[in-house]
C-alpha cells in the first residue's frame, strides 16, 4: 500500500513540474487574467468606434498600440447603420468602445447588449444640444418641429468638440494601458494642437464676412454655427434622408433670397439633387459642405482634418469673406 501512495505521490509532483513548466513556457505562469500589455503583445488590443470621427481621435491617440475598428462602412451614411453579428460581437470582446449614444440606434443596442464594462460614451463629455432655430425659422414657424425637439448629434463640426473627446480617450487608455500613458499623452497634446489650429484657422477666417448664413442640405452644422457665429438655413432636418416639403423648399428659396445668398451647398454622402435643384431655380451656385461623417474619394480630403479645412474654404467663398 506505501509503495502505491509513493506512486501516485510521484506522478502528482510530476505532473504539477510539468503543468509549471508549460506555464512558464507560454509567460502564463502568474494566476489571473493576461495583462493588458501581453494582450497588446499578441495584437490584440481592439478599439471598436462607432463611426468617422471617433475613428479618427482613437486612431491619433492610441497610436501603434491598437487596432482600431469602424463600425460604420467607409461611404455608408451613418445615421442608420446596420450591424452584421460579426460586428455586434466586436463589441463584447473589444478592449474599448467608443462611441455617441442616441446618434445610431442599431450601435446604442450592441452597446447595451455587450455589456462591455470599458465603454466611451461621447455624450458624457460633450452633451449634446437641441436642433438651433434662427430667426428666419422661428418667424415662418417650425418647419420640423420634431428635428427641433431632437438632439443634434453633430458635435464632431466643433473642433474644440473633438479636444474634449481626444483628451477623454487619453486618460481611459492611460488607465487601461498604464504601460503606454506617456504615449497616449504625446499623441494627445499633438492631436489637440492640431485641432486648436484648425478652430484659430476658423474664428479668424470667419470673423470678417458678407454673409453669416449658409444653406446646406441637412441640419448637421448647427455646432459650427455657433461657435463661429453663423447661421445654417437647412433644407431638411437631422435626417438627412428626409425628403423635404414643398413648403419647405420654398421657404429656402426665400431665405436664399432675404439674405443674397450665393451657393447651395450639398454633401459627399447624401445625394445632391434637391440642392442642385433649389440652385438651378435660383441661378445660384452649389458647392460641398461635408458633416464629415465618412471619408470616401470623393471627400476633399483623406482625413477630419484636411475635410474641415476644405469646408472653411468653402464657407470662406460663399459667404465672401475677407
Amino acid at each position: 500500500m506505501k509503495m502505491v501512495l509513493m506512486s501516485v505521490r510521484a506522478q502528482r509532483l510530476c505532473l504539477l513540474a510539468c503543468l509549471l513548466a508549460m506555464l512558464a513556457a507560454t509567460g502564463c505562469a502568474a494566476v489571473g487574467p493576461a495583462s493588458t500589455a501581453s494582450i497588446q503583445n499578441r495584437g490584440e488590443f481592439t478599439i471598436v468606434t462607432a463611426f468617422y470621427p471617433l475613428q479618427f481621435v482613437a486612431e491619433r491617440v492610441a497610436g501603434a498600440q491598437a487596432a482600431v475598428s469602424n463600425l460604420t462602412q467607409p461611404g455608408a451614411e451613418p445615421h442608420d447603420v446596420e450591424l452584421t453579428p460579426r460586428q455586434v460581437a466586436s463589441l463584447t470582446t473589444a478592449s474599448l468602445v467608443l462611441y455617441e449614444k442616441g446618434f445610431q440606434p442599431a450601435v446604442d443596442a450592441a452597446v447595451l447588449q455587450s455589456e462591455n464594462p470599458q465603454v466611451i460614451d461621447t455624450t458624457t463629455i460633450v452633451p449634446l444640444r437641441p436642433l438651433p432655430m434662427s430667426d428666419d425659422d422661428l418667424d415662418r414657424g417650425q418647419w420640423a418641429a420634431h428635428d427641433h425637439e431632437a438632439l443634434d448629434p453633430h458635435v464632431w463640426l466643433d473642433p474644440t468638440s473633438l479636444i474634449r473627446i481626444t483628451r477623454a480617450l487619453e486618460n481611459r487608455l492611460s488607465i487601461i494601458d498604464s504601460d503606454h500613458a506617456q504615449e497616449y499623452a504625446r499623441n494627445a497634446d499633438t492631436l489637440n494642437e492640431e485641432l486648436r489650429g484648425l478652430d484659430r484657422s476658423f474664428r479668424e477666417g470667419l470673423s470678417h464676412c458678407v454673409r453669416n448664413e449658409f444653406i446646406t442640405t441637412h441640419a448637421a452644422f448647427g455646432y459650427l454655427a455657433r461657435r463661429y457665429h453663423l447661421t445654417q438655413i437647412p433644407i431638411t432636418g437631422l435626417n438627412p434622408d428626409t425628403e423635404p416639403s414643398p413648403a419647405r423648399i420654398a421657404e429656402v428659396q426665400l431665405l436664399a433670397k432675404d439674405h443674397g445668398l450665393t451657393t447651395i451647398f450639398s454633401e459627399t454622402l447624401v445625394s445632391p439633387a434637391v440642392a442642385q435643384a433649389i440652385a438651378g431655380d435660383l441661378g445660384l451656385a452649389t458647392d460641398v459642405l461635408d458633416p464629415v461623417e465618412g471619408i470616401t474619394n470623393q471627400s476633399r480630403g483623406h482625413d477630419y482634418l484636411s475635410v474641415m479645412a476644405a469646408n472653411l474654404v468653402a464657407l470662406r467663398k460663399a459667404g465672401d469673406c475677407s
